[in-house]
């Protein structure tokens, strides 16, 4: 009877630092956060943005990434993202997606405009730049021009 009080007691403290660890890991996490309003940019195409990657304004992160899809009539990439509540963009802001490194995570970079109207929650940012794609760069480097195939 000994034995199976201690594997109840046992068994108990388990699944208490379980649930600890659970807690600890969430609260850690970079879960998009709740708050603030939603705003969409359009893009040729946007690889390697997932949701969950920060949305930064000169370098300061902002807002997360919530979705990423492809709009079927357009054949062009829809991103959605969150911006801080307190953070009002002007209509001719532009997006970028840009990375930390040569090899980096990609992240969206927010460049605020000068108009004085603002984004309303839902809009679009409709100047937008797409990933750079280093493996076509080094191919057009390697191979000569944009086609590829140099002069040979």
């Amino acid at each position: 009877m000994r034995g199976h009080l201690v594997e109840t007691v046992l068994g108990a403290v388990v699944l208490a630092v379980a649930a600890a660890f659970l807690v600890w890991a969430y609260t850690r996490s970079d879960l998009p956060a709740p708050d603030g309003y939603v705003l969409r940019a359009v893009f040729d195409r946007a690889d390697g943005l997932d949701p969950g990657a920060e949305v930064r304004v000169a370098g300061i992160r902002v807002g997360t990434v919530l979705a990423t899809r492809l709009d079927p009539e357009t054949w062009q990439a829809v991103v959605e993202f969150s911006v801080r509540e307190d953070l009002r963009l002007p209509v001719d802001s532009s997006a970028a997606i840009v990375s930390t490194g040569l090899l980096g995570r990609r992240y969206l970079a927010i460049t605020p405009g000068a108009e004085e109207e603002m984004l309303a929650p839902g809009e679009a940012i409709t100047f937008t730049q797409p990933a750079l794609n280093l493996e076509e760069l080094i191919g057009r480097f390697v191979f000569g021009g944009p086609g590829g195939g140099g002069d040979r």
